[in-house]
């Protein structure tokens, strides 16, 4: 399916035709969110770890520039080779003179969004790259030839039946085979011939530690680390914002990740990589890729706090009825709808507009990031740059010029009762976009104000 041309309503109208799919991706990720709180709740010091959380990742951003240098300098010490990519092409063109250099044309990745952002995969395909993503819900989407739809559950939106019938088409696998411990048993074989013949793996990097020169890698399945400890050259792709001051933060991090994103007390494996093992080659390329003109955007730099957890992802009432792919960015949901538009405002532009300003999402995000008040502004940016698109432009000034006025406004509500008394087809019909997915509420017969006006009683 190609995406590029369309905008978020149009690819969430094509997810909510399944409505048995929508009803099930929304209760599940609405299952995760209760577990998130169930977890939070444990925890009677949560609210000042996201407090701690919160004013660690601004101190960072505040100083990011020395606290880089400083990383930098630590990691070089430790014998890592350390590569700086201004932009999604250069990390790619990086990664791939590294495989050239070690005349290598297979490569073993586990989940990093940093590398979806920079379609790397597609880049090491089209020069004749073998890829394998390891993490099993990557490597569900990979064979389906789909991008992940969620940061943290990227194949969410598949019933192990498909997952069964992906694996039967791509890895011979029985056919009508859907129970999950099976399915989990087969790639677990699969891969394991992937990790034993590739001399290259490359990771994601959650956290980096800019006193020791460190990196951090956090997974449940252990992909990375067997990927990393048998490959002969360990890249690792991590973005600048990463970072983190000292040791002793950590902790702090790894009690609200993955709390945060599946209710879990900590991950399976918090996996610190210092410096390459004896024989092994280890490089760590740092990103920018948009991140530094977002730095400078004061109203939206509190995005970068972000720890990638899918908490807003999970609580959202869009993103659960939308799915993941509506968005046509690489991290979607609210904190993907404050990112792309850094990266390509026009294409990106419909983004913000997919949230109902609810607040749930600031209210989850473990490093209090005002999700929903970046959303909000992102919108009054998109309109005044123009690229908002025409109907919305129009809808926009006429509600601005009715709400402006009391005499217009008072007006207007009294003929659109009346309209909607006497002639309910003008607004139930298919050509009423909240007419298609909502049941019109039926008009009162008076306005608040002469509802209060009848009833005022004088002091």
């Amino acid at each position: 399916m190609n995406t590029k041309t369309l905008d978020h309503p149009e690819l969430a109208e094509r997810f909510n035709r399944d409505e048995e799919r929508v009803d099930w991706h929304d209760q599940t990720l609405w299952w995760i969110r209760q577990k998130r709180d169930k977890a939070a709740h444990t925890l009677p010091e949560w609210e000042a770890l996201r407090e701690a959380a919160s004013r660690i990742k601004l101190n960072v951003l505040d100083n990011l520039d020395e606290y880089l240098v400083q990383f930098e300098a630590n990691a070089l010490s430790n014998g890592i080779i350390v590569h700086w990519a201004a932009d999604a092409a250069e990390h790619n063109q990086i990664v791939h003179k590294i495989l050239i250099d070690n005349q290598v044309s297979q490569m073993v990745k586990s989940k990093s969004m940093l590398t979806e952002e920079c379609h790397l995969n597609e880049y090491l395909g089209h020069h004749g790259i073998d890829v394998v993503d390891t993490d099993l819900g990557e490597r569900i989407v990979q064979l389906a030839g789909e991008p992940p739809s969620h940061i943290v559950l990227p194949c969410i939106h598949k019933k192990k039946e498909e997952i069964g019938e992906i694996f039967h088409q791509h890895m011979g696998t029985p056919a009508g085979l859907s129970d999950p411990q099976m399915l989990a048993g087969l790639a677990r074989t699969d891969l394991r011939e992937r990790f034993l013949t590739r001399r290259v793996a490359l990771t994601g990097v959650n956290f980096a530690i800019a006193e020791t020169g460190e990196f951090v890698v956090c997974t449940n399945e252990g992909n990375a680390d067997m990927g990393a400890h048998l490959a002969d050259v360990h890249i690792a792709s991590m973005g600048i914002e990463k970072i983190i001051p000292q040791r002793k933060h950590l902790g702090v991090f790894l009690r609200l990740l993955t709390r945060s994103a599946t209710g879990q007390p900590i991950t399976a494996y918090s996996s610190h990589f210092k410096r390459p093992r004896a024989g092994q080659t280890m490089h760590l390329i740092l990103v920018d890729n948009g991140r530094s003109v977002h730095l400078g955007r004061e109203d939206f730099r509190n995005s970068l706090k972000c720890i990638r957890c899918g908490a807003c992802m999970n609580t959202c009432p869009v993103y659960r009825r939308s799915g993941g792919h509506s968005y046509h960015s690489a991290i979607s949901g609210p904190i993907g709808a404050i990112l792309a538009p850094n990266l390509d405002m026009k294409k990106h532009a419909d983004l913000p507009f997919a949230s109902t300003l609810c607040g749930s999402c600031s209210n989850v995000c473990p490093v209090k990031i005002d999700i929903h008040q970046q959303l909000y502004k992102w919108r009054q940016v998109i309109t005044q740059e123009g690229e908002a698109s025409a109907a919305k432009s129009a809808s926009m000034q006429v509600m601005s010029t009715v709400l402006s006025n009391h005499w217009i406004y008072k007006f207007g509500g009294s003929i659109g009762r009346k309209f909607m008394q006497w002639f309910p087809g003008l607004v139930s019909n298919k050509l009423n976009p909240w007419y298609k997915h909502r049941e019109m509420p039926t008009p009162p017969e008076q306005s608040f104000q002469e509802w209060y006006a009848q009833n005022r009683k004088n002091p």
